[in-house]
């Protein structure tokens, strides 16, 4: 099917045609209905299945209808890179709508985001905490919001920001409509819909299997070896982009300048950076402008880069979950993808646990065998 067939206004299929979109995906076609019709929906799909969309579309459609300049949709999002994200789909979708998107999260002054909060919005992309701090400032008005979506459920409760959650909550209508999006369904998962959704309809993508598009490799390594099996991996695909990710982020740091002394292009990501570092970082990792970005979980949610062809866990995660979220930044949108792992002798109770998950084995490998 096509967009065509959901009746979207004009200038909202004219965003659908910029961005390039032909057909929906699954979860766009499974939730984009409900949203529409104001249904109250669970979604449960890994990451690069086209969330966003799925929730986006809907919202923009509602808001075509009411008073412009006040915030009808709010979307919490647990990171600011998933933030900036969310609003750039809304922007990119919406171009044609005249709807204003303002992002709220923090790390950067309040000052420019109440300002543009105070210049009116009809969509708000924020981060829990600093949503909070915006509400006791009485700098954001949520009596009017419409629509709630919580994305990246999991990762919210994975971060503890049920109980700002809960505050927010206080501030919106009673009656409202509200999404929540999540790639895995743990117990909390599941209280919380029971929590915050009504007679929700419940949308589901292969939710705990990854992209079967990625092809997952296993490299079993001592950790003095790892920095040299790292190179060589690289340089097997040097034009590929490709995103390393560690457990600290000293060792991001550390590891970026040795690929950099190795004549390899690397940048760093991590949350000790400032903001503007961050983002100024991943558009130059979007555009090109270099081919190897070494990074903390900070970034295992929030970037989508359709360009990512490679994934490597130089550390384990800590999680089977937080496998899953880091290996889908590559085949995006069913695009294919490569996924190593470097696992040492004590990671391999959590290699099982991940080969639990998805009902296989990771296919063990070495350099002279993957050559």
């Amino acid at each position: 099917m096509s967009f065509e067939k959901f009746q979207l206004d004009p200038t909202i299929q004219a965003g659908i045609t910029k961005c390039g979109f032909a057909d929906p995906t699954q979860i766009q076609e499974q939730a984009i209905p409900s949203g529409l019709q104001g249904r109250d929906v669970m979604g449960l799909a890994q990451t690069g299945t086209g969330k966003t969309a799925a929730f986006a579309l809907p919202i923009l459609q509602q808001l075509l209808q009411g008073p412009r300049g006040k915030v009808r949709s709010l979307i919490l999002a647990p990171t600011r890179e998933l933030a900036e994200q969310i609003s750039q789909s809304f922007q990119d979708l919406g171009r044609k709508t005249g709807q204003r998107v303002v992002t709220v999260y923090g790390g950067v002054s309040k000052s420019g985001q109440v300002r543009k909060l105070r210049s009116g919005a009809d969509v708000v992309v924020a981060c829990p905490g600093r949503l909070l701090d915006l509400l006791r400032d009485r700098a954001v008005d949520l009596s009017k919001v419409q629509t709630l979506v919580l994305d990246e459920g999991d990762r919210m409760l994975d971060m503890g920001f049920m109980p700002d959650i809960r505050k927010i909550l206080k501030k919106l209508p009673a009656q409202r409509q509200n999404m929540l999006f999540s790639a895995t369904m743990p117990r909390g998962i599941r209280e919380m819909a029971e929590e915050i959704l009504r007679d929700p309809v419940r949308v589901q993508v292969e939710h705990e299997k990854p992209l079967q598009a990625i092809n997952q490799s296993l490299y079993k390594v001592e950790r003095r070896s790892k920095p040299q099996m790292l190179m060589t991996l690289l340089r097997q695909g040097q034009e590929e982009a490709t995103l390393v990710f560690t457990r600290t982020k000293h060792m991001a740091t550390k590891l970026a300048g040795k690929l950099n002394a190795a004549g390899l292009q690397a940048k760093d990501l991590q949350g000790n950076m400032s903001q503007n570092n961050r983002q100024k970082v991943l558009q130059d990792f979007k555009k090109g402008g270099f081919n190897i970005l070494v990074a903390t979980d900070v970034a295992s949610r929030g970037i989508d880069v359709a360009r990512i062809g490679h994934v490597i866990n130089y550390d384990m995660p800590d999680t089977a979950e937080a496998y899953t979220h880091r290996i889908g930044r590559t085949g995006r949108v069913y695009a294919s993808g490569e996924a190593s792992t470097f696992a040492e002798p004590g990671d391999f109770r959590l290699i099982k646990e991940i080969e639990r998950a998805q009902n296989k084995k990771l296919q063990r490998r070495n350099l002279e065998s993957s050559a």
